[in-house]
């Protein structure tokens, strides 16, 4: 059966799944529920319980429809035995008509509490108790026909869907057949079925990628030896201002012996914030040009790319290594010379985003490859760098991956596969631990003076906000527009603020950090945009608006951006208080940190492996316990010989699962 077969899915709804990934019913049976609502549960109107509550009752007036700059607003109190309830929509002007008065009627919402005010909002006309899945989001196909969808395929989980894994195995560990999962994940009938469900499907998505990579990960590709002199490395510590740190000597010392050998390096090197992940790249790329062959380094934005090309201008061109920098805002005539030096090789280190895969872009001898932040690369990206090193040879360059994400050695060694894994556990001397605290909303103003304080002293300010733009949607979520405003007229007048997010012009970006690293803009008020890629040491004080919104690892890294110098620095985080921002405030280590935020969120969050392709993911639904034990199931199955039979038969299924399915898995 087809997926246009299904009752409902037409030309449009066809095209719309696919923008999503979703080209058969398999397909969409295994996309599956990023959460679920309890329809079980329902509250008196009077609660003061705050975030999802279900309530039943009625209103005993019209519900008012209201505009306000071109959004529509509908309000109403509903009532039963206990009390009222107000209750609001934003953006859906047909309740005002959906509900009579009179009638009795479910609700399922969030109830906000704010100034001592209760509000239901944005509510859904409950008809069905029970466990009800939450989708997410697919242009032009609305909620409730998305679920219709899903329960129609369902009717057909047994023929696409065909179970994968033999009995003895499930048996052995504990997993319920497929079909059963398949439909438990969807719709429950209980919260037993749902953990029983979620776990199968989990700890198979996590056994076909492991056996993928076990089965191909050990194949390096052959390089050239790069063969620096034997004091290469000590002489480009001196070339640094500052001493390395035991932990960077020694990691630039595994880099140096793996480019030594005749097959490609594929190496991870991962630190805490601030530890000099940076300086021991650079190494590398001295090591590389020393030994006669181009090296590049790719970044994940503009602004960190620039930051690396300034610094290896002050470091590795007085050595005599020519560094350019490649981005997509390079000028034409500027682009055309330095293509023309990468061809022909006079061009030795090249630093830039995504423009350096471009399909122009041709280089004499390419021998290094970088990937900074390398999780926020695709695969395509990653894989499209390294083909450019090939050339006429055949022959691979040698590979280098960051990434200041810390997570424990175990998972990592776990989720990379092949990878061979360098880990950075030194602060460079003299780095003082970031001062955290949380801020309630009425220590507000005492936290400005603070800051203001901050800046007289000649320190500068990060303050780090959510969202671009107001929405009524998200009422109570600070924007980096209204928050520059206000500042900049009350409580931070008289102060140079500078604004940037995302999506800005590039210029003006550009033109907002600048005037923030060269001091003329005191404080600057930004989304995330700033989380990587921005090294100011005179920075002192970061504010982060609604620090509840955010994770941990981002948290950890947005608070990064401070202590870089040698002043005592503050995180504030504006929120109430939280479990997960206590971590943070009792801890600045990042392994310790990731370990709390995996243990919270799973490892599928913080490292996606496979970035294309159906919805569910290699990791849905597990956690690192999962992950722990499926390696250990994997170590059985090529351990134990009474399993051979059992290992060929899932070898066989994760190859058609990557390989025939067009599945894209990261081995980098």
């Amino acid at each position: 059966m087809e997926l246009t077969d299904l009752e409902g899915i037409g030309p449009v709804r066809t095209e719309a799944l696919r923008a999503v990934g979703i080209l058969s019913l398999r397909d969409l049976l295994y996309t599956l529920p990023v959460r679920y609502e309890d329809h079980s549960t329902v509250y008196p109107c009077a609660t003061r319980q705050e975030g999802p509550v279900m309530v039943r009752g009625s209103f005993q007036e019209s519900l008012k429809l209201s505009y306000f700059h071109g959004l529509s607003r509908v309000t109403g109190t509903i009532a039963d035995a206990s009390g009222k309830m107000p209750v609001c929509w934003f953006n859906e002007p047909w309740m005002a008509k959906n509900i009579r008065p009179g009638d009795e009627v479910t609700l399922y919402g969030r109830m906000n509490i704010k100034n001592n005010r209760r509000v239901l909002q944005n509510p859904i006309i409950v008809t069905e108790t029970g466990w009800s899945p939450v989708y997410r989001a697919v242009r032009q196909i609305p909620a409730a026909s998305f679920r219709k969808l899903i329960r129609l395929a369902l009717d057909n989980v047994d023929d696409c869907c065909p179970e994968t894994l033999p009995a003895e195995f499930r048996l052995r560990y504990r997993l319920c057949e497929l079909n059963f999962a398949i439909r438990q994940a969807h719709f429950p009938t209980n919260e037993a079925n749902l953990r029983i469900a979620r776990r199968r499907l989990a700890f198979e998505g996590m056994l076909v990628y492991l056996l993928y990579v076990s089965m191909n990960g050990s194949h390096r590709k052959p390089a050239v030896p790069l063969q620096a002199a034997d004091d290469a490395a000590e002489v480009y510590w001196k070339l640094l201002p500052f001493p390395p740190t035991s932990a960077q000597h020694h990691v630039l010392n595994e880099i140096a012996a793996d480019m030594r050998q005749g097959t490609a390096m594929a190496r991870l090197v991962q630190g805490d914030v601030g530890c000099g992940k940076t300086a021991v790249a650079f190494g590398a790329v001295y090591l590389a040009c020393m030994a006669g062959v181009q090296a590049c380094m790719m970044a994940p934005t503009e602004i960190l790319a620039e930051q690396h090309y300034r610094n290896a201008k002050k470091i590795l061109e007085p050595a005599g290594i020519s560094c350019r920098l490649l981005t997509g805002s390079t000028k034409a005539k500027e682009r055309k010379s330095i293509l023309s030096e990468l061809a022909d090789g006079s061009c030795q280190a090249i630093f830039g985003t995504h423009a350096l895969i471009s399909k122009d872009v041709e280089y004499h001898q390419l021998g290094l490859v970088i990937t900074d932040e390398q999780h926020r690369f695709g695969v395509n990206q990653r894989s499209g760098l390294e083909e450019k090193g090939t050339g006429e040879t055949g022959m691979a360059p040698h590979v280098l991956v960051m990434s200041a994400t810390p997570i424990p050695r175990t998972l990592s060694l776990i989720l990379y596969g092949d990878l061979d894994l360098s880990i950075i556990d030194e602060l460079p001397a003299g780095r003082i631990a970031v001062r955290t605290r949380m801020v309630p909303e009425e220590k507000r103003k005492a936290m400005y003076a603070f800051l203001r304080e901050e800046v007289l002293k000649g320190r500068q300010a990060y303050v780090v906000c959510p969202m671009v733009e107001d929405s009524e949607k998200t009422d109570g979520v600070r924007s980096a527009k209204a928050v520059y405003e206000q500042l900049k007229n009350n409580e931070l007048q008289n102060l140079n603020i500078a604004l940037t997010w995302g999506e800005q012009k590039t210029e003006d970006k550009e033109r907002a950090i600048r005037s923030f690293m060269d001091g003329s803009s005191q404080v600057l008020v930004s989304t995330t945009v700033i989380e990587v890629g921005v090294n100011n040491p005179n920075a002192t004080v970061m504010v982060i608006e609604n620090a509840e919104r955010f994770g941990l690892s981002q948290l950890h890294q947005l608070r990064g951006r401070v202590g870089r110098g040698t002043e005592e620095s503050w995180c504030f985080l504006l929120s109430d208080a939280t479990d997960k921002l206590q971590i943070l405030c009792s801890t600045n280590d990042g392994f310790e940190i990731s370990r709390k935020d995996l243990e919270l969120r799973g490892p599928g969050d913080l490292i996606g492996t496979r970035q294309s392709g159906d919805a569910a993911g290699p990791f849905a639904g597990g956690d690192a316990r999962l992950l722990d034990e499926v390696a250990q199931t994997v170590r059985e199955l090529h351990r134990d010989p009474s399993m051979s039979g059992i290992l060929e038969q899932v070898e066989a299924y994760a190859r058609a699962y990557f390989e025939e399915y067009g599945h894209q898995i990261a081995m980098n």
